[in-house]
C-alpha cells in the first residue's frame, strides 16, 4: 500500500458503504481456486458512484506519477483494469491498451488490444491483487513484446504472502491504495465486524490455503 492513512481507510469506508467488498468469516465464500475465504471483492462496483470512482482515479493517478513519473501509456489488465486504466490514461492524457487473459481465438489473436510499441513506457493497472500469478501473466506478455513496464498499481491487495513472493520474483514494483489489514481497521471501527472476528480474518491473510479446513 502506498496511499496516506487517510486516503487507504477512505477507500476502505467506501468499498465497505457499496458492498465491493464483503467481510463473512463464519459463512465464508469460496474462490475458483478452492480455497475458503472471509472476503469477497468486486472494485467493479465502484464505477457506479461518480464521487467513488473520482476519487480513486485521482488516487490512482497520484500514485501513478509519484511513484513512476508520467508513463507512455497506462495498460489496464482484463478485466476488472480496463474501466480503471482509461479513467486514470484520460487523467494522464496518455495512450491506453489492455491485456486479455489469453489471445483472441479468431482475427488477428491478440492478447495486446490497443497501440503500444517498444520505444514505449507503460504502467500497468488493476483493480485487486490476490496471488497476483494474473498481474504478472500480464506483465510477461507485455515485456516479451519489448515494452518497459514501469511497475504496476491496483486499488486493493489482500496482502497474501504469496503475492509478495511472486511479484518479487517478478521483479515488478507494485503498490495498491488499499490493502486487507486497513480494509479490517474499519471494518471494526464501523462495528461491520466485531473483535472477537479479527483472529480468523488475520489467520486468512496467513495462511489462506489451509483456512476453514
Amino acid at each position: 500500500m502506498d496511499v496516506s492513512k487517510d486516503s487507504a481507510l477512505k477507500i476502505a469506508e467506501f468499498l465497505l458503504q457499496i458492498k465491493a467488498v464483503r467481510l463473512s468469516p463464519r459463512e465464508p465464500f469460496q474462490w475458483s481456486s478452492g480455497w475458503k475465504s472471509p472476503i469477497y471483492c468486486d472494485n467493479r462496483k465502484t464505477l457506479s458512484y461518480p464521487n467513488i470512482r473520482t476519487f480513486i482515479r485521482q488516487q490512482l493517478t497520484e500514485v501513478v506519477t509519484e511513484k513512476f513519473g508520467k508513463p507512455d501509456a497506462i495498460v489496464g489488465v482484463a478485466t476488472g483494469g480496463i474501466p480503471q486504466g482509461v479513467l486514470v490514461a484520460q487523467e494522464l492524457g496518455t495512450s491506453f491498451a489492455y491485456i486479455r487473459p489469453k489471445p483472441k481465438e479468431h482475427g488477428m489473436h491478440n492478447r495486446i488490444e490497443g497501440v503500444l510499441t517498444d520505444e514505449q513506457n507503460v504502467v500497468v493497472i488493476e483493480d485487486l491483487i490476490s496471488t497476483g500469478k494474473s498481474s504478472i501473466a500480464a506483465v510477461e506478455a507485455l515485456r516479451e513484446n519489448d515494452i518497459t513496464v514501469k511497475g504496476l498499481v491496483s486499488i486493493f491487495t489482500y496482502n497474501l504472502p504469496a503475492a509478495e513472493e511472486n511479484l518479487k520474483n517478478a521483479n515488478l514494483q507494485a503498490f495498491s491504495l488499499c490493502d486487507y489489514e486497513t480494509l479490517i481497521e474499519q471494518a471494526l471501527r464501523s462495528e461491520y465486524i466485531a473483535e472477537k472476528d479479527l483472529e480468523s480474518l488475520r489467520k486468512w491473510r496467513e495462511s489462506p490455503e489451509t483456512w476453514g479446513k
